[in-house]
């Protein structure tokens, strides 16, 4: 059997383009369009769609042969076999075999009395000679039951037509036999419906051999008659009894070629009828999708071709196997990490910097000025505990004696025991400063995974020299510690001294307040404790000063909830819950008052720990100081027994005492906060970007073979590779789609028709008959009339057919006869004029400057006046 030539033009285009997708591992969404055949029974829709795919495999018969939906997909395969649905996984390689098993599941569903059924059939056609399609065989229309069909059959029927043929990728073939009336076509009147403009419908003329003799449709194909934007196509299906006698599908065609080049109505217009011609149009169809859709894929392959250039341009001319690449490559990667390594540290404002979160030197810098301080003030003793060591100091010192004066021993040994303290939050700045350190080092080496072993030496060297550095700071700061322990400098400029301590025994001094309502912090926290009648948890916006705490409903700060203020408040963490994602910390009065409203606290939350730390260090400017740990171990009953049995004078000497420690140990609070910091800068920080600036890479060339630490990683490996294949691959498949747009050509759509012929209507049977009684004169003037009342395309003809094909091959050759509708020119007697009247003709508006355009030898006698 002969396939469809023109399909086997198209599958090696299409082939190339899906393989070069395929490597590039791009979906190449093509989305072909489907074919669907309307028409009414018996009217070779089937004949049709097997023409097109050049195979003889559906039911034939007289009647409603096609009584299911055939959803018929092509799928492009090296085997030739078809496959339903319903029987997945069994391979018919036999034709009549596939067309015995439509009719059989066609019987299953709906019985074998002329039954129907929406349901469709799915079959798959798998070949070498066809492109992914899916073509659509449709029932025919029906006006009268019969059999078992229901009472709807017709309103059944198209709307089950309509469910495939809304749709904008399928096109319509608006199938008619010539031996009925084109103006009562079904098959029409649907497609206009869903395609009013005409651009998805072509309209299939069958059965022209069948016509009554001397009846012809010539005026359908030519498309004169019920005009559509695509125009008609005539073909010549194989009979019943040409199928039952195997007539070949090549012996068919060519019968058919034969009918249209000797047929003296189609002749003169053989090459654009028949089966070949259809195929090549709807063929063409695809064409013009396929290159309609190619802007789109270039589009996508010009951006990730763009993506590729920039990874690919340091892959192009490498070779594994070239030392000297593998030095350079070690020299840049080293200076990529000095430069990233400082960009973090010291801050960019390149398009590099990280937008989600603190790192690098941000976050060191918040260790040192938030989180630092507040781990200080945390270590710092509470009042209570502070003034019953005083008091046991003073008293221990005097011994058996009274003491008549404030011993100033008592001061050093306090002093020095909260000095002691300050190691601790000084060493845990040194850990956390060197965990983000690494963290650094390690986020900037990242560029180094294409070469692993010198990631892991890089690593393992600039670790190796922090933790040496880190050592050496710890020793400085302890060392730093030590000195303040060393010797007290009572002659600070800074410290109150003995006078004005004893002048403030009386008075209370104030941990830092602010006289100026100053503003320190604003954001968001919820507030937990409102109770589950108030809504529990709700998110305000605070905003905190030295002397407050207020809440509104959102950033505006318009409507306020509420001030706090700050006087006597404490700050303590709360436990998180199992379930809970918030940190939570409380501000309550340590006296017990209450807080807010009637809670004794009021609980606090943020949604990450580094949010508590900020907002608790904000507190501590504007003097609300967390909760100390209260040591118990001399117990409730000696603090009352101090309190009970100190007397004025030694309450006066702990008071003198107190304002000492609290004044000196401001002093060296200041001294840690500011001297710490300098040091973690100097000794490590600054240390490892001179060491990694200056040093790293002899410290690299020293620790082995370079070659074996610059060997490429597995992964690395065959990603160049498969970028570099990538790369090509979208180069070549710009190349495959600019060689398809120059080997394939686009058909411009077909201008618009008048197509009001649906309300043109009825009358005007004298107007056809009259056309057609002009002969090859009134030719055009039949043609027009035609397009205002449709007669049948199987009206007989009044003149003799020899005279009637001389005459008829003149009017399309002549441009004005088939630009201007004639028969309204005598209706009209002021009309326009003609577009070349001859000279010396009078009148402007009558019809005889027709008839001077053709040559007046060819014009025949009328038979009859």
């Amino acid at each position: 059997m002969s396939g469809n030539m023109g399909m086997e033009q198209l599958i090696p285009i299409v082939n190339k383009l899906q393989d070069a997708f395929t490597q590039l591992g791009v979906h190449m969404q093509l989305d072909l369009p489907q074919i669907a055949v309307v028409g009414g029974q018996s009217a070779g829709k089937s004949s049709v769609l097997e023409n097109f795919v050049g195979r003889d495999f559906l039911p034939r018969g007289s009647g409603i042969v096609t009584r299911r939906p055939l959803i018929l997909q092509l799928i492009t395969s090296a085997l030739e076999y078809g496959e339903f649905l319903h029987q997945k996984g069994q391979k018919y390689s036999n034709f009549d075999d596939i067309r015995k098993e439509i009719e059989a599941e066609t019987d299953r569903a709906t019985g074998s009395n002329k039954g129907i059924s929406n349901v469709p059939i799915n079959l798959r056609v798998y070949s070498p000679n066809v492109l992914n399609l899916t073509l659509i065989d449709l029932p025919g229309l029906t006006k009268v039951p019969i059999g078992d069909q229901p009472a709807d059959i017709e309103a059944q029927i198209k709307a089950m037509i309509f469910t495939f043929i809304r749709k904008d990728n399928c096109l319509i073939l608006a199938v008619t036999p010539a031996n009925t009336d084109l103006a009562n076509s079904d098959a029409l009147k649907l497609a206009k419906e869903v395609d009013p403009g005409g651009l998805r419908t072509i309209g299939v003329i069958t059965k022209l051999d069948l016509m009554d003799e001397g009846t012809d449709a010539r005026d359908i194909l030519e498309n004169k008659l019920l005009p559509l934007r695509r125009g008609y196509i005539g073909v010549i299906n194989r009979s019943q009894k040409d199928i039952d006698g195997k007539k070949d599908i090549r012996a068919a065609l060519d019968a058919e070629r034969k009918f249209f080049l000797s047929h003296p109505s189609y002749r003169h217009m053989g090459d654009r009828m028949g089966t070949p011609y259809l195929q090549r149009v709807l063929n063409q169809q695809l064409t013009n999708h396929i290159r309609d859709t190619l802007p789109g894929l270039r589009d996508k392959l010009q951006k990730q071709l763009l993506a590729l250039e920039k990874d690919v341009d340091q892959y192009k001319h490498f070779r594994p196997d070239d030392p000297s690449i593998k030095t350079k490559a070690m020299l840049q990667m080293i200076q990529q990490l000095q430069s990233d390594f400082e960009r973090t540290i010291e801050g960019s404002g390149s398009a590099l910097v990280n937008t989600m979160e603190l790192s690098g030197g941000a976050k060191i810098n918040r260790l040192f000025h938030e989180r630092f301080p507040f781990e200080i003030v945390k270590m710092e003793i509470d009042e209570k505990e502070l003034r019953r060591e005083i008091a046991f100091a003073i008293r221990n010192i005097h011994g058996i004696r009274v003491g008549l004066f404030t011993p100033d021993m008592a001061f050093e040994a306090i002093v020095k025991k909260q000095i002691a303290r300050l190691k601790e939050p000084c060493l845990k700045c040194v850990d956390l400063v060197v965990t983000e350190l690494c963290n650094v080092v390690r986020m900037c080496a990242e560029k180094m995974n294409r070469y692993p072993r010198l990631r892991e030496e890089t690593e393992r060297i600039i670790a190796t020299h922090i933790r040496q550095r880190e050592q050496l700071c710890k020793e400085q700061i302890i060392m730093l510690v030590e000195s303040e322990l060393a010797y007290m400098n009572t002659n600070h400029e800074d410290f109150i001294g003995f006078a004005n301590a004893q002048q403030n025994t009386e008075s209370k001094v104030t941990t830092g307040r602010k006289v100026v309502n100053q503003g320190i912090r604003k954001g968001w926290m919820s507030i937990h404790n409102l109770g589950i009648m108030r809504g529990g948890s709700r998110d305000y916006w605070f905003v905190l000063t030295s002397e407050s705490l207020s809440w509104y409903k959102d950033e505006e700060e318009r409507d306020k909830k509420y001030m706090l203020p700050l006087d006597g408040l404490k700050l303590r963490d709360i436990e998180q819950g199992f379930m809970s994602k918030r940190h939570t910390f409380a501000l309550f009065n340590p006296d017990g008052r209450n807080v807010y409203k009637d809670n004794k606290t009021l609980e606090l939350s943020c949604e990450t720990s580094d949010d508590v730390d900020s907002w608790k260090a904000s507190f501590l400017r504007a003097g609300v100081y967390p909760e100390k740990a209260m040591e118990q171990s001399n117990g409730e009953e000696g603090t009352q027994e101090t309190q009970a049995s100190m007397d004025p004078q030694l309450e006066r000497q702990v008071e003198t005492i107190r304002n000492l420690v609290e004044s000196y140990m401001g002093i060296v609070n200041k001294t840690c906060r500011d001297l710490v910091p300098k040091t973690i800068m100097l000794l490590i920080i600054n240390n490892c970007k001179e060491f990694i600036n200056g040093e790293l890479l002899a410290h690299l060339y020293a620790s082995g073979d370079q070659a074996s630490m610059m060997e490429e990683s597995p992964e690395e490996a065959q990603k160049r590779e498969e970028m570099l294949r990538m790369y090509h691959a979208c180069k070549e498949s710009l190349n495959i789609i600019g060689d398809v747009s120059m080997a394939t050509v686009s058909t411009p759509v077909p201008p618009p028709v008048k197509n009001d012929w649906r309300s043109g209507g009825g009358s005007g049977g004298s107007m056809g008959s009259m056309g057609g009684s002009l002969g090859g004169v009134g030719s055009s003037g039949g043609f027009d009339s035609s397009r205002f009342s449709p007669p049948s395309p199987a009206m007989n003809r009044s003149q003799p057919p020899a005279p009637t094909v001389a005459a008829g091959r003149a009017p399309p050759i002549i441009p004005p006869s088939g630009a201007r509708p004639a028969p309204a020119i005598p209706n009209r007697p002021g009309g326009g004029m003609p577009p070349a009247p001859p000279a010396g003709r009078p009148g402007g508006g009558l019809p005889p400057p027709l008839i001077p355009s053709r040559p007046v030898p060819h014009i025949p006698p009328r038979p009859r006046p």
